[in-house]
Protein backbone atom coordinates (compact mmCIF):
# COMPACT_ATOMS: atom_id res chain seq x y z
CA UNK A 1 0.00 0.00 0.00
CA UNK A 2 1.14 3.53 -1.08
CA UNK A 3 1.93 6.08 1.88
CA UNK A 4 -0.90 8.07 2.75
CA UNK A 5 -3.90 5.67 0.84
CA UNK A 6 -6.41 4.24 2.96
CA UNK A 7 -6.31 0.50 3.85
CA UNK A 8 -8.92 -1.17 1.46
CA UNK A 9 -10.52 -3.49 3.71
CA UNK A 10 -10.07 -7.42 2.64
CA UNK A 11 -12.57 -10.05 2.75
CA UNK A 12 -9.65 -11.79 5.23
CA UNK A 13 -10.16 -9.34 7.54
CA UNK A 14 -12.64 -10.84 10.16
CA UNK A 15 -11.04 -13.91 10.17
CA UNK A 16 -7.56 -13.03 10.75
CA UNK A 17 -8.90 -11.20 13.90
CA UNK A 18 -10.77 -13.73 14.92
CA UNK A 19 -7.96 -15.64 14.66
CA UNK A 20 -4.99 -13.53 16.62
CA UNK A 21 -7.43 -13.83 19.19
CA UNK A 22 -7.91 -17.55 19.44
CA UNK A 23 -4.49 -18.41 18.58
CA UNK A 24 -0.91 -17.70 19.06
CA UNK A 25 0.32 -18.01 15.71
CA UNK A 26 -1.24 -17.87 12.50
CA UNK A 27 0.28 -17.89 8.87
CA UNK A 28 -0.85 -15.95 6.38
CA UNK A 29 0.09 -17.46 2.89
CA UNK A 30 -0.30 -16.68 -0.90
CA UNK A 31 1.56 -15.10 -3.32
CA UNK A 32 3.65 -11.89 -3.52
CA UNK A 33 2.47 -8.70 -3.55
CA UNK A 34 -1.21 -9.25 -2.48
CA UNK A 35 -1.06 -7.52 0.43
CA UNK A 36 -0.33 -9.67 3.17
CA UNK A 37 2.04 -7.82 5.13
CA UNK A 38 -0.23 -4.89 5.23
CA UNK A 39 -3.07 -6.56 6.38
CA UNK A 40 -1.00 -8.29 8.67
CA UNK A 41 0.32 -5.40 10.31
CA UNK A 42 -2.85 -4.15 10.88
CA UNK A 43 -3.14 -6.94 13.97
CA UNK A 44 0.60 -6.81 15.29
CA UNK A 45 2.37 -4.04 16.58
CA UNK A 46 6.14 -4.77 15.54
CA UNK A 47 6.96 -5.67 12.45
CA UNK A 48 10.22 -7.54 11.42
CA UNK A 49 10.69 -7.98 7.84
CA UNK A 50 12.96 -10.66 7.17
CA UNK A 51 13.35 -10.31 3.51
CA UNK A 52 15.58 -7.44 4.48
CA UNK A 53 19.28 -8.57 5.38
CA UNK A 54 19.72 -6.02 8.44
CA UNK A 55 16.17 -7.55 9.87
CA UNK A 56 16.64 -10.58 9.41
CA UNK A 57 20.70 -10.85 10.63
CA UNK A 58 19.27 -11.04 14.39
CA UNK A 59 17.25 -13.99 13.44
CA UNK A 60 19.58 -15.75 11.03
CA UNK A 61 22.50 -15.49 14.15
CA UNK A 62 19.85 -16.55 16.78
CA UNK A 63 16.67 -16.90 16.16
CA UNK A 64 15.56 -17.80 19.47
CA UNK A 65 16.98 -14.66 21.11
CA UNK A 66 16.04 -12.54 18.79
CA UNK A 67 12.47 -13.33 19.38
CA UNK A 68 12.73 -12.31 23.26
CA UNK A 69 11.54 -8.72 24.52
CA UNK A 70 9.80 -8.43 21.32
CA UNK A 71 6.56 -6.58 21.30
CA UNK A 72 3.46 -8.76 20.73
CA UNK A 73 1.57 -9.43 18.27
CA UNK A 74 4.92 -9.92 16.16
CA UNK A 75 4.76 -9.93 12.93
CA UNK A 76 7.67 -11.60 11.15
CA UNK A 77 7.14 -11.14 7.22
CA UNK A 78 8.14 -13.64 4.61
CA UNK A 79 9.72 -16.57 6.97
CA UNK A 80 10.72 -18.23 4.43
CA UNK A 81 13.84 -15.82 4.08
CA UNK A 82 15.20 -16.91 7.59
CA UNK A 83 13.65 -20.61 7.58
CA UNK A 84 14.75 -21.44 11.29
CA UNK A 85 12.60 -18.58 12.57
CA UNK A 86 9.81 -21.32 12.38
CA UNK A 87 11.59 -23.33 14.65
CA UNK A 88 11.52 -20.28 17.46
CA UNK A 89 8.33 -19.76 17.18
CA UNK A 90 7.69 -23.31 17.88
CA UNK A 91 9.60 -23.09 20.98
CA UNK A 92 8.41 -19.96 21.97
CA UNK A 93 4.44 -21.12 21.64
CA UNK A 94 5.01 -24.13 23.17
CA UNK A 95 6.69 -22.33 26.47
CA UNK A 96 4.15 -19.98 26.20
CA UNK A 97 0.83 -21.09 23.82
CA UNK A 98 -1.28 -17.75 24.73
CA UNK A 99 -3.19 -16.31 21.88
CA UNK A 100 -1.92 -13.61 19.92
CA UNK A 101 1.55 -13.58 19.98
CA UNK A 102 2.67 -13.99 16.19
CA UNK A 103 1.80 -13.68 12.64
CA UNK A 104 4.34 -15.10 9.45
CA UNK A 105 3.51 -14.39 6.17
CA UNK A 106 4.91 -16.41 3.76
CA UNK A 107 5.09 -16.40 -0.13
CA UNK A 108 5.89 -19.91 -0.47
CA UNK A 109 4.51 -23.33 0.68
CA UNK A 110 7.58 -25.11 1.21
CA UNK A 111 7.33 -27.80 3.75
CA UNK A 112 3.84 -26.83 4.95
CA UNK A 113 2.98 -30.45 3.99
CA UNK A 114 6.20 -32.54 5.62
CA UNK A 115 5.23 -33.89 9.02
CA UNK A 116 8.53 -32.62 10.71
CA UNK A 117 7.50 -28.96 9.46
CA UNK A 118 7.79 -26.81 12.91
CA UNK A 119 4.45 -25.37 12.56
CA UNK A 120 2.69 -28.13 12.77
CA UNK A 121 -0.22 -28.03 15.73
CA UNK A 122 1.56 -24.44 15.87
CA UNK A 123 0.47 -22.31 13.46
CA UNK A 124 -3.03 -21.55 12.03
CA UNK A 125 -2.93 -21.10 8.32
CA UNK A 126 -5.08 -18.43 6.47
CA UNK A 127 -4.53 -17.58 2.77
CA UNK A 128 -4.72 -14.41 1.04
CA UNK A 129 -4.35 -14.07 -2.77
CA UNK A 130 -5.07 -11.17 -4.72
CA UNK A 131 -7.67 -8.57 -4.22
CA UNK A 132 -11.28 -9.07 -5.82
CA UNK A 133 -13.40 -6.70 -7.66
CA UNK A 134 -15.40 -6.50 -4.16
CA UNK A 135 -12.33 -5.55 -2.47
CA UNK A 136 -10.61 -2.87 -4.91
CA UNK A 137 -14.49 -1.30 -4.99
CA UNK A 138 -14.61 -0.81 -0.87
CA UNK A 139 -17.69 -2.92 -0.83
CA UNK A 140 -16.48 -5.46 2.15
CA UNK A 141 -19.02 -5.11 4.80
CA UNK A 142 -19.80 -6.60 8.26
CA UNK A 143 -23.17 -8.16 7.15
CA UNK A 144 -21.61 -11.14 5.98
CA UNK A 145 -23.84 -11.09 3.06
CA UNK A 146 -22.20 -12.85 -0.36
CA UNK A 147 -22.85 -13.80 -3.72
CA UNK A 148 -22.86 -17.68 -2.33
CA UNK A 149 -24.94 -17.28 0.37
CA UNK A 150 -27.41 -15.76 -1.49
CA UNK A 151 -27.36 -18.46 -4.23
CA UNK A 152 -28.14 -20.79 -1.32
CA UNK A 153 -31.14 -19.27 -1.23
CA UNK A 154 -32.72 -19.82 -4.59
CA UNK A 155 -34.21 -16.45 -4.96
CA UNK A 156 -33.42 -14.11 -7.26
CA UNK A 157 -34.30 -11.27 -5.08
CA UNK A 158 -31.92 -12.58 -2.75
CA UNK A 159 -28.92 -11.63 -5.38
CA UNK A 160 -27.53 -8.29 -5.05
CA UNK A 161 -26.59 -6.35 -7.80
CA UNK A 162 -24.32 -3.08 -8.30
CA UNK A 163 -25.51 0.05 -9.82
CA UNK A 164 -22.64 -0.11 -12.39
CA UNK A 165 -23.17 -3.20 -14.66
CA UNK A 166 -20.28 -4.12 -16.76
CA UNK A 167 -20.12 -4.96 -20.30
CA UNK A 168 -18.10 -7.57 -22.06
CA UNK A 169 -15.07 -4.88 -22.57
CA UNK A 170 -15.29 -3.93 -19.22
CA UNK A 171 -14.83 -7.75 -17.96
CA UNK A 172 -11.96 -8.02 -19.78
CA UNK A 173 -10.23 -4.73 -18.53
CA UNK A 174 -10.64 -5.66 -15.14
CA UNK A 175 -9.52 -9.21 -15.55
CA UNK A 176 -6.26 -7.81 -17.02
CA UNK A 177 -5.60 -5.47 -14.50
CA UNK A 178 -5.94 -8.23 -12.25
CA UNK A 179 -5.42 -8.06 -8.42
CA UNK A 180 -2.51 -6.93 -7.65
CA UNK A 181 -2.99 -3.86 -5.33
CA UNK A 182 -0.06 -2.02 -6.46
CA UNK A 183 -1.59 -1.88 -9.65
CA UNK A 184 -5.13 -2.48 -9.00
CA UNK A 185 -5.62 0.47 -6.46
CA UNK A 186 -4.34 3.18 -7.94
CA UNK A 187 -4.96 5.07 -10.98
CA UNK A 188 -2.43 3.74 -13.54
CA UNK A 189 -1.71 3.83 -17.57
CA UNK A 190 -2.05 0.68 -18.96
CA UNK A 191 1.55 0.68 -20.27
CA UNK A 192 2.58 1.19 -16.40
CA UNK A 193 0.67 -1.97 -15.50
CA UNK A 194 1.92 -3.82 -18.27
CA UNK A 195 5.49 -3.10 -17.21
CA UNK A 196 4.67 -3.90 -13.23
CA UNK A 197 3.41 -7.16 -14.63
CA UNK A 198 6.11 -7.98 -16.36
CA UNK A 199 8.42 -7.29 -14.13
CA UNK A 200 6.82 -9.11 -11.36
CA UNK A 201 6.38 -12.46 -13.85
CA UNK A 202 10.26 -12.09 -14.46
CA UNK A 203 11.22 -12.08 -10.91
CA UNK A 204 9.21 -14.78 -10.44
CA UNK A 205 10.36 -16.76 -12.63
CA UNK A 206 13.99 -15.90 -11.88
CA UNK A 207 14.66 -15.18 -8.35
CA UNK A 208 11.53 -16.29 -6.68
CA UNK A 209 12.06 -20.14 -8.62
CA UNK A 210 16.32 -19.49 -7.97
CA UNK A 211 15.67 -19.06 -4.20
CA UNK A 212 13.14 -22.29 -3.74
CA UNK A 213 15.26 -24.54 -6.23
CA UNK A 214 18.23 -23.31 -7.06
CA UNK A 215 19.36 -24.51 -10.47
CA UNK A 216 16.25 -24.25 -12.70
CA UNK A 217 16.55 -23.02 -16.05
CA UNK A 218 14.43 -19.87 -16.48
CA UNK A 219 13.67 -19.81 -19.67
CA UNK A 220 12.23 -23.30 -19.70
CA UNK A 221 10.43 -22.62 -16.74
CA UNK A 222 8.76 -19.38 -18.36
CA UNK A 223 7.83 -21.39 -21.44
CA UNK A 224 6.20 -23.94 -18.75
CA UNK A 225 4.65 -21.02 -17.55
CA UNK A 226 3.05 -19.63 -20.84
CA UNK A 227 1.62 -23.54 -21.92
CA UNK A 228 0.22 -23.23 -18.41
CA UNK A 229 -1.18 -19.70 -18.51
CA UNK A 230 -3.02 -20.42 -22.43
CA UNK A 231 -4.46 -23.50 -20.97
CA UNK A 232 -5.63 -21.74 -17.51
CA UNK A 233 -9.60 -23.06 -16.72
CA UNK A 234 -8.66 -26.41 -18.19
CA UNK A 235 -8.11 -29.74 -17.70
CA UNK A 236 -5.29 -29.96 -19.90
CA UNK A 237 -2.84 -33.00 -19.79
CA UNK A 238 0.57 -33.40 -18.70
CA UNK A 239 2.13 -34.15 -22.10
CA UNK A 240 0.28 -31.54 -24.11
CA UNK A 241 2.23 -28.93 -21.65
CA UNK A 242 5.40 -30.74 -21.66
CA UNK A 243 5.56 -30.88 -25.36
CA UNK A 244 4.29 -26.80 -25.67
CA UNK A 245 7.05 -26.46 -23.15
CA UNK A 246 10.16 -28.50 -25.06
CA UNK A 247 10.11 -30.35 -22.09
CA UNK A 248 10.15 -34.17 -20.50
CA UNK A 249 7.01 -35.35 -17.97
CA UNK A 250 9.51 -35.74 -15.36
CA UNK A 251 10.68 -31.87 -15.12
CA UNK A 252 7.19 -30.82 -15.84
CA UNK A 253 5.96 -32.11 -12.46
CA UNK A 254 9.32 -30.40 -11.24
CA UNK A 255 7.63 -27.20 -12.52
CA UNK A 256 3.81 -28.31 -11.32
CA UNK A 257 5.47 -28.45 -7.90
CA UNK A 258 7.50 -25.49 -7.72
CA UNK A 259 4.78 -23.04 -9.23
CA UNK A 260 2.32 -24.26 -6.82
CA UNK A 261 4.49 -23.71 -3.99
CA UNK A 262 5.26 -20.05 -5.09
CA UNK A 263 0.99 -19.96 -5.62
CA UNK A 264 1.31 -18.71 -9.61
CA UNK A 265 -0.51 -21.84 -10.17
CA UNK A 266 -3.83 -23.72 -8.47
CA UNK A 267 -5.33 -27.37 -9.45
CA UNK A 268 -8.96 -27.85 -8.59
CA UNK A 269 -9.22 -31.09 -8.25
CA UNK A 270 -11.91 -32.96 -10.07
CA UNK A 271 -15.69 -33.93 -7.63
CA UNK A 272 -16.24 -37.26 -6.57
CA UNK A 273 -19.21 -38.84 -5.83
CA UNK A 274 -20.80 -42.23 -5.30
CA UNK A 275 -24.08 -41.59 -6.96
CA UNK A 276 -22.50 -40.25 -10.45
CA UNK A 277 -20.69 -42.63 -12.24
CA UNK A 278 -18.02 -42.37 -15.13
CA UNK A 279 -16.92 -39.05 -13.89
CA UNK A 280 -12.94 -37.78 -15.19
CA UNK A 281 -10.41 -37.70 -12.31
CA UNK A 282 -7.86 -34.77 -14.14
CA UNK A 283 -7.88 -31.52 -12.29
CA UNK A 284 -8.02 -28.10 -13.43
CA UNK A 285 -5.38 -25.78 -13.35
CA UNK A 286 -5.93 -21.90 -12.75
CA UNK A 287 -3.30 -19.04 -12.71
CA UNK A 288 -4.02 -17.50 -9.49
CA UNK A 289 -4.75 -14.53 -11.29
CA UNK A 290 -6.09 -13.46 -14.87
CA UNK A 291 -3.86 -10.77 -15.19
CA UNK A 292 -1.07 -13.00 -14.50
CA UNK A 293 -2.36 -14.91 -17.53
CA UNK A 294 -2.45 -12.24 -19.78
CA UNK A 295 0.90 -11.16 -18.74
CA UNK A 296 2.42 -14.43 -19.63
CA UNK A 297 0.97 -14.49 -22.43
CA UNK A 298 1.78 -10.98 -23.54
CA UNK A 299 -2.29 -10.55 -24.16
CA UNK A 300 -4.50 -6.92 -24.38
CA UNK A 301 -7.50 -6.22 -23.93
CA UNK A 302 -7.90 -6.35 -28.04
CA UNK A 303 -6.39 -9.63 -28.29
CA UNK A 304 -8.28 -11.77 -25.85
CA UNK A 305 -11.54 -9.63 -27.05
CA UNK A 306 -10.87 -10.95 -30.63
CA UNK A 307 -10.23 -14.68 -29.68
CA UNK A 308 -13.00 -16.51 -28.52
CA UNK A 309 -11.23 -19.22 -26.50
CA UNK A 310 -8.95 -17.06 -24.67
CA UNK A 311 -11.76 -14.99 -24.16
CA UNK A 312 -13.41 -17.99 -21.99
CA UNK A 313 -10.59 -19.22 -20.36
CA UNK A 314 -9.90 -15.34 -19.16
CA UNK A 315 -13.08 -14.91 -17.66
CA UNK A 316 -13.10 -18.23 -16.12
CA UNK A 317 -9.91 -17.34 -14.42
CA UNK A 318 -11.45 -14.45 -13.89
CA UNK A 319 -14.68 -15.46 -11.54
CA UNK A 320 -12.65 -17.80 -9.88
CA UNK A 321 -10.09 -15.31 -8.62
CA UNK A 322 -13.23 -13.67 -7.38
CA UNK A 323 -14.53 -16.82 -5.91
CA UNK A 324 -11.75 -18.13 -4.28
CA UNK A 325 -11.86 -15.91 -1.18
CA UNK A 326 -15.96 -16.05 -1.13
CA UNK A 327 -16.10 -19.68 -0.50
CA UNK A 328 -14.49 -19.48 2.94
CA UNK A 329 -17.43 -16.83 3.54
CA UNK A 330 -19.85 -19.46 2.54
CA UNK A 331 -18.09 -21.85 5.23
CA UNK A 332 -14.66 -22.25 6.15
CA UNK A 333 -14.53 -25.90 4.90
CA UNK A 334 -16.31 -25.65 2.02
CA UNK A 335 -14.84 -27.54 -0.63
CA UNK A 336 -14.06 -26.23 -4.85
CA UNK A 337 -14.09 -28.47 -7.22
CA UNK A 338 -15.49 -28.98 -11.19
CA UNK A 339 -17.22 -31.46 -12.48
CA UNK A 340 -16.86 -33.61 -16.00
CA UNK A 341 -17.74 -36.90 -16.89
CA UNK A 342 -15.94 -39.23 -18.87
CA UNK A 343 -17.24 -38.51 -22.26
CA UNK A 344 -17.01 -34.93 -22.07
CA UNK A 345 -20.61 -34.65 -22.43
CA UNK A 346 -22.19 -33.19 -19.26
CA UNK A 347 -19.42 -30.33 -17.47
CA UNK A 348 -19.62 -28.15 -14.37
CA UNK A 349 -17.40 -24.86 -14.37
CA UNK A 350 -17.88 -25.08 -10.58
CA UNK A 351 -18.96 -27.02 -8.21
CA UNK A 352 -18.54 -25.80 -4.06
CA UNK A 353 -19.81 -28.29 -1.48
CA UNK A 354 -20.45 -27.18 2.31
CA UNK A 355 -19.46 -29.24 4.95
CA UNK A 356 -23.07 -30.67 5.19
CA UNK A 357 -23.01 -31.76 1.69
CA UNK A 358 -24.94 -29.23 0.08
CA UNK A 359 -23.97 -28.17 -3.29
CA UNK A 360 -23.66 -24.96 -5.37
CA UNK A 361 -23.44 -25.37 -9.30
CA UNK A 362 -21.43 -22.61 -11.30
CA UNK A 363 -21.45 -22.22 -15.17
CA UNK A 364 -19.18 -19.48 -15.87
CA UNK A 365 -20.20 -17.63 -19.56
CA UNK A 366 -18.83 -14.72 -21.99
CA UNK A 367 -22.12 -13.77 -23.20
CA UNK A 368 -24.57 -10.96 -21.86
CA UNK A 369 -28.00 -13.68 -22.70
CA UNK A 370 -27.76 -16.87 -21.15
CA UNK A 371 -30.40 -19.35 -22.51
CA UNK A 372 -31.66 -22.69 -20.76
CA UNK A 373 -29.39 -24.26 -23.01
CA UNK A 374 -26.61 -22.97 -21.32
CA UNK A 375 -27.89 -24.03 -17.93
CA UNK A 376 -28.63 -27.74 -19.58
CA UNK A 377 -25.30 -28.91 -17.23
CA UNK A 378 -26.89 -27.96 -14.01
CA UNK A 379 -30.17 -29.06 -15.12
CA UNK A 380 -28.60 -32.84 -15.30
CA UNK A 381 -26.41 -32.45 -12.08
CA UNK A 382 -29.74 -31.24 -10.25
CA UNK A 383 -32.09 -34.20 -11.63
CA UNK A 384 -29.15 -36.39 -10.98
CA UNK A 385 -28.53 -35.77 -7.21
CA UNK A 386 -31.89 -34.11 -6.13
CA UNK A 387 -31.97 -32.18 -2.92
CA UNK A 388 -28.37 -32.20 -2.47
CA UNK A 389 -28.71 -29.23 -4.98
CA UNK A 390 -28.85 -26.14 -3.27
CA UNK A 391 -29.04 -23.88 -6.35
CA UNK A 392 -27.01 -23.75 -9.95
CA UNK A 393 -25.99 -20.45 -11.74
CA UNK A 394 -24.71 -19.03 -15.07
CA UNK A 395 -23.02 -16.57 -14.25
CA UNK A 396 -22.56 -14.23 -17.49
CA UNK A 397 -21.81 -10.90 -18.96
CA UNK A 398 -25.40 -9.31 -19.29
CA UNK A 399 -26.84 -6.99 -16.46
CA UNK A 400 -29.86 -8.74 -15.22
CA UNK A 401 -30.97 -12.02 -12.82
CA UNK A 402 -33.46 -14.05 -14.04
CA UNK A 403 -34.45 -17.96 -13.81
CA UNK A 404 -33.16 -20.99 -16.02
CA UNK A 405 -35.49 -23.14 -14.28
CA UNK A 406 -35.88 -24.88 -10.47
CA UNK A 407 -33.13 -23.64 -8.32
CA UNK A 408 -31.13 -22.26 -11.36
CA UNK A 409 -30.36 -18.76 -12.38
CA UNK A 410 -28.62 -16.58 -14.72
CA UNK A 411 -26.54 -14.22 -12.26
CA UNK A 412 -24.23 -11.43 -13.61
CA UNK A 413 -20.61 -11.75 -12.58
CA UNK A 414 -20.84 -8.43 -11.31
CA UNK A 415 -23.03 -10.15 -8.51
CA UNK A 416 -19.75 -10.89 -6.77
CA UNK A 417 -18.73 -7.54 -5.63
CA UNK A 418 -22.27 -5.84 -5.12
Amino acid sequence: MEPGRAYAPRLVDRTLREYVAAFPAVLITGPRATGKTTTGSRVTVEVVRLDRQAQAAAFEADPDAALRNRAEPLLLDEWQAVPGVLGAVKRAVDADPRPGRFVLTGSVRADLAQPTWPGTGRLVRLPMYGMTDREIGGNVREDGYSLLGALAMADAEEVRLPKHRPDLVDYVDRAIRGGFPAVALPAMSAEMRDAWLDSYVAQLITRDAHELEPGRDSAKLGRYLQALAAHSATEIDHKTLYDAAGIDRRTAVAYDSLLESLFVVEQVQSWDANRLKRLTSTPKRYLVDPSMMAAVLGATAASVLNDGTLLGRTIDTFVTSQLRPEVTLLSRRSGRYHVRTKNGREEIDILIETPDGRLIALEVKATAGPSRADARHLAWLRDSIGDRFVAGAVLHTGPDVFSLGDRILAVPICAFWA
